[in-house]
């Protein structure tokens, strides 16, 4: 299936079996950072997997943080207050946003200066929407070319602010809280569409009060954080693949166990029950806040869906695999609202459109969006993942249904955020 840096992706006749997906980006990055200034020693089952966790887990290691795998897979990290250590060097980002965008917000609250950078493609996307609300903080930022890494961040003592994001992000949300908790005062955070909670919930779970009022979220600086044990859920996002697969093919089922289920994630099922993938949740539990659960899914019509407003802040990261499949779709996809897939890995929507176009798909670009007609027939091509994970996954589930074999180039990138994903996909592909 794979060779180098490249995966041939033949037809499939069908999907079923079980996957379990590795753990949540999202929360592994924001148990790591918590982890590190928290007092005590923290413990974590099914930590993600994801080149972009590790490096989370390395910049925390060059602040003075130590981790370590352990026989049963499981990571654990030495806190030691909200007190880092001076790095001797800059700190390595790689390809992850959420590093560069969190850790910064905690940075911001040091005694001392440090200095941020990432990759080619870190490198493109934009920082001032966390360099502005940490200015306004009290912290000395410097950035490269229009407010793109690198960063360099001379902390200090951090004073609150009521912040009001022009773009709703849980990144940015997140990066004010954990600065707010170092700060001397109460931090506040209005967002204009509700996003992700897990920053909420990680710092309650980590002992921290955070009080939200509608749209508004806050945290009072000065509080101590305690460690945790916790096995991080299953990436909802990372499912989205597999779940999209099982809806290219009437016959097939799919079993998922383990998968976070939290509302401010779980809008991603309920398009795709809209859109007529049979979805079934059970053994629904808490864990340190987040729900989590069982889910099966079976094959039906898949109808196609329009996603706008909030539905696309809620999906953005699974818009790509949405947007794959869509020509297989009854009625095909639309997408608006969406210009913040131009300043992720890659531009999405054109890294979407061209591949799409490569397969034989009619596809229109818009400059917040796509819209792809359903009713459509793919063939096989040669594809480029732009280096971007989600756009090497989404387009191997589609090749899943085109004519004649597919070859993603750049498939590497999937390492990102889940390694093991092409051999997943081929245990389950009939």
């Amino acid at each position: 299936m794979s060779s180098g840096s490249s995966v041939t992706i033949r037809p499939a006749r069908g999907i079923r079996g079980l996957v379990h997906i590795p753990g949540d980006k999202s929360i592994s990055h924001r148990y790591a950072m918590l982890a590190g200034i928290a007092k005590g020693r923290s413990r974590f089952n099914n930590f993600s997997a994801a080149r972009d966790c590790y490096s989370t887990l390395g910049c925390m290691k060059a602040l003075g943080r130590e981790s370590r795998k352990l026989a049963d897979g499981s990571i654990e990290v030495e806190g030691g207050g909200a007190e880092l250590s001076v790095p001797s060097q800059p700190l390595d980002c790689g390809n992850s946003g959420s590093t560069i965008r969190m850790l910064s917000g905690i940075l911001a609250g040091q005694r001392f200066t440090s200095e941020l950078f990432g990759d080619e493609s870190l490198s493109r996307r934009p920082m001032a929407r966390i360099i502005e609300p940490l200015s306004q903080m009290g912290a000395k930022i410097e950035s490269g070319d229009g407010g793109r890494p690198p960063l360099k961040i001379r902390g200090g003592s951090l004073q609150p602010i009521h912040y009001k994001p022009q773009v709703a992000s849980a990144q940015v949300k997140t990066c004010v809280l954990f600065a707010g908790l170092l700060a001397n005062g109460e931090t506040t955070v209005t967002e204009p569409i509700r996003t992700r909670d897990h920053g909420e919930i990680a710092l309650r779970a980590f002992g921290a009060e955070v009080a939200r009022n509608g749209n508004t979220v806050g945290i009072k600086g000065g509080q101590k954080l305690r460690a945790i044990e916790a096995r991080v859920p299953g990436d909802l996002s990372s499912a989205a693949f597999f779940l999209c697969a099982a809806a290219l093919f009437p016959d097939s089922h799919l079993t998922l166990p383990g998968i976070l289920m939290n509302p401010t994630r779980a809008r991603l099922l309920d398009i795709l029950l809209l859109m007529g993938l049979n979805i079934t949740v059970t053994q629904l539990d808490e864990h340190h806040g987040e729900l989590v659960g069982t889910i099966e899914a079976r094959g039906g019509a898949w109808k196609g869906a329009t996603i706008f407003g909030a539905d696309t802040a809620a999906l953005i990261d699974e818009i790509p695999v949405l947007a794959a499949t869509a020509p297989f779709s009854e009625n095909g996809l639309e997408v608006r609202d969406a210009k913040e897939l131009r300043v992720k890995e890659s531009d999405r929507i054109v890294a979407v459109a061209t591949n799409l176009r490569k397969m034989g798909a009619e596809v229109e670009e818009r400059p917040d969006g796509l819209r792809i007609p359903g009713g459509q027939r793919l063939r096989g091509a040669e594809l480029d993942s732009s280096g971007d994970h989600r756009i090497a996954m989404a387009f191997a589930v589609a090749a899943l249904r085109a004519q004649g074999e597919t070859i993603i180039k750049g498939a590497d990138a999937a390492g990102v955020s889940y390694p093991g994903f092409f051999e997943d996909l081929r245990k389950i592909t009939q």
